[in-house]
């Protein structure tokens, strides 16, 4: 697998160490990984043949743990390794029970990939989404460790399909098998001759409705909803709430809003303090307040805003909304859409949303609306917020698309076990 695939990483892991100086988000990635090796050797013993997952995020975690799940639930003495490519997805789940280790993947390199093979000799590997890096991938192949791709999906524009992309598409031959999402990427992958693949669909809709299925809540949120309606502004960065600022000035009525920053640091927390209804507090500063105190607090019976700056919480804080403004539509993508879904909420985003299929689904089954201005925002605010009848309605709505496209995970751990056992 040599040639121009692994200049990529190479190249980008020299590009973060330049940017650690300056750029928190680099400074992390870097410091994320001294030692990497270290803490790596001390759990080797115990690694040993693990069922290895990694995902580059909090996001892609998520759609893999279901497949997790079910596959250690038949081997349960089976060692657990799940790793990370960004700092926020490790930090989120470094805890994570399931887990005999959670950590960093190495910077990718050949010499990386068959460092952390020979050292672990995981005996099955799952890779979620679209985490594609060559070293280790290669090494894995050379090593014939059992290596699936789960939920990815493709389109035209990657390297994959350009005249250019001969080094990415033998990548991609280092998976044992692919489980797509749809029929497209299916379609894709065949006309690059890579035929090892199933469509299986998306293992997120199975993950979120497992969140709801637990109905897990939390009591300060309860506490805080009162009789409600409750608008919760999920993953949010700059650019949305400023726009929700300018929207919600508008909206007659008093509203309160549950407010869950993308990012949590200092800076961001107060920009976001100045932006939304009062009387305001954060969720610390309530977290071990009685809830029947919390209303009075904050005069909920009445407009309020409740600013969550903890990670972990956003999935079942869905559970106590009305409607959902989802972030991200207004930068590089918006982030996911169907948490709120699961919970039978309305799901509002932004414009930049064409790369997620859900997206468009939603759209299409009426529970969900994509604006482009705070005007349009304003509008569907006000219709959803104020007409118990068509939030509702649009609420049922995403409901049911989130329930008619559940089951990828019996079909990928079904299609695993196949050919684990030579069936394929």
């Amino acid at each position: 697998m040599a040639g121009a695939a692994h200049l990529v990483p190479a190249c980008y892991t020299a590009m973060v160490r330049l940017a650690a100086g300056f750029h928190p988000k680099a400074r992390a990635w870097v410091a994320g990984r001294r030692g990497l090796w270290e803490r790596l050797a001390a759990k080797a013993d115990r690694l040993q043949g693990c069922l290895w997952m990694h995902c580059a995020s909090v996001g892609e975690f998520e759609q893999g743990l279901p497949v997790l799940e079910a596959l250690r639930a038949e081997h349960p003495d089976r060692p657990v390794l799940v790793t990370f490519f960004s700092p926020s997805g490790y930090e989120a789940r470094k805890h994570l029970p399931l887990a005999t280790h959670v950590d960093y993947l190495p910077a990718d390199s050949p010499a990386n990939g068959a460092r952390l093979v020979a050292l672990l000799r995981p005996s099955m590997v799952l890779w979620v989404k679209y985490e594609f890096w060559p070293g280790t991938l290669g090494a894995l192949h050379a090593a014939q460790v059992p290596t699936f791709l789960v939920s990815g999906i493709f389109r035209p524009g990657q390297p994959f399909f350009r005249w250019y992309g001969a080094a990415w598409r033998r990548m991609l031959r280092g998976f044992t098998h692919l489980f797509v999402q749809d029929e497209a990427s299916r379609v894709l992958l065949a006309g690059v001759g890579i035929r090892a693949v199933t469509v299986s669909g998306d293992t997120r809709f199975d993950r979120v409705r497992a969140i709801v299925a637990g109905r897990e809540g939390l009591p300060l949120a309860e506490a805080f909803r009162g009789s409600g309606p409750v608008l919760v502004c999920g993953s949010t960065w700059p650019a949305d709430e400023a726009l929700l600022q300018q929207a919600l000035a508008d909206v007659p009525g008093p509203v309160k809003c549950l407010v869950v920053p993308h990012e949590l640091s200092a800076a961001g927390l107060e920009t976001s303090e100045a932006r939304f209804p009062e009387p305001l507090a954060r969720w610390s500063e309530l977290e071990h307040t009685p809830p029947a105190n919390v209303g009075a607090m904050l005069g909920t019976a009445e407009g309020a805003t409740l600013l969550v700056d903890r990670m972990g919480l956003l999935a079942r804080l869905y559970r106590h909304g009305d409607v959902a403004y989802v972030g991200g539509g207004f930068g590089d993508g918006v982030h996911s859409l169907l948490e709120p879904a699961a919970w039978g909420l309305p799901v509002v985003f932004g414009p930049r949303h064409t790369k997620f299929a859900e997206a468009g689904g939603l759209i299409d089954a009426g529970g969900g609306f994509t604006v482009r201005n705070a005007a349009e925002l304003q509008a569907v605010l006000r219709r959803l917020l104020k007409d118990p009848g068509a939030r509702h309605t649009a609420g049922e709505a995403a409901a049911r698309f989130v329930r008619e496209r559940s089951g990828a995970t019996a079909r990928v751990v079904e299609g695993v076990r196949a050919l684990a056992a030579g069936k394929s």
